[in-house]
């Protein structure tokens, strides 16, 4: 499962990438008894993007909520991708803070210059 030594929070006492894996595993075997399988969690992550997705149009795209029972937080169904997302992370033994440092890493050099040069991205 999880890996790594999580530290608690960063100095400036945010909750760092490792602490929220953590906090999140702490929460499964506590509260969760133990994690989905995998693809079930995948399922779950589909269903949770939905419903963020479904949120987002509805309050940034053009369609309507069907009545107001329909409004409920960005904040919270953003929360509910994540989980999932750090489930399926500590149970594949994946270290989120290192995966997305070496990913952003690897945007930067293939990036740099290509959205700064983007015409479609430099119209005001």
């Amino acid at each position: 499962m999880l890996p790594m030594n999580p530290t608690r929070a960063s100095e400036s006492g945010d909750l760092t990438i490792r602490a929220l894996q953590a906090k999140v595993d702490r929460w499964i075997r506590i509260y969760g008894v133990r994690y989905f399988s995998e693809l079930t969690n995948l399922a779950v992550l589909m269903e949770e993007v939905g419903e963020l997705a479904r949120l987002m149009a509805r309050t940034y795209g053009d369609q309507s909520f069907k009545n107001d029972a329909e409004h409920s937080a960005l904040a919270d169904e953003i929360a509910d991708v994540l989980f999932v997302l750090v489930c399926i992370a500590n149970q594949t033994g994946v270290d989120l803070e290192a995966a997305f440092s070496t990913n952003l890493q690897k945007k930067t050099l293939r990036d740099h210059r290509r959205h700064q040069n983007n015409p479609k991205l430099n119209t005001s």
